[in-house]
């Protein structure tokens, strides 16, 4: 089975937010290429330090996280980032990890954008049930 690993778009929401405005030329927002890890053990999207900077994002607060190893640390917590995967997008914040660390993609990218993970293909896929636009619970 192995790691699933995706190419994201990460853009820095703030940016674009200006770019919309007419405040920002469309050529100044911040935008990254990255793979990342699909992990569905992790709630957040975490992302390395050096990457946070270079797309420019804001310290949001911080937050206690749990590594799999049940080791704790406290993190800072930046955002907002645009997310786009598997012809999906979402704006969320992100852990920062240490710089060089390898990014991974979490529960709460997966379930906003409504994709499921495709083990023997090595990809995400939207849920059958919604091939057009995520399908959220709100009960």
């Amino acid at each position: 089975m192995g790691e699933v690993k995706v190419n994201v778009a990460l853009e820095n929401y703030d940016d674009r937010a200006l770019v919309i405005r007419g405040f920002l030329p469309e050529d100044q927002v911040r935008l990254q290429h990255v793979d990342v890890v699909v992990d569905s053990g992790a709630v957040m999207l975490m992302l390395p330090q050096d990457l946070v900077e270079a797309l420019g994002l804001r310290m949001l607060r911080k937050a206690i996280v749990t590594y799999a190893n049940e080791r704790k640390e406290e993190r800072d917590i930046a955002g907002v980032v645009s997310v786009k995967v598997a012809g999906r997008s979402v704006e969320t914040s992100c852990v920062v990890g240490p710089p060089g660390s390898e990014p991974l993609l979490g529960q709460i990218v997966l379930e906003e954008a409504d994709l499921l993970i495709d083990c023997a293909n090595q990809r995400l896929t939207a849920r059958p049930e919604s091939p057009y636009l995520p399908t959220l619970k709100l009960k």
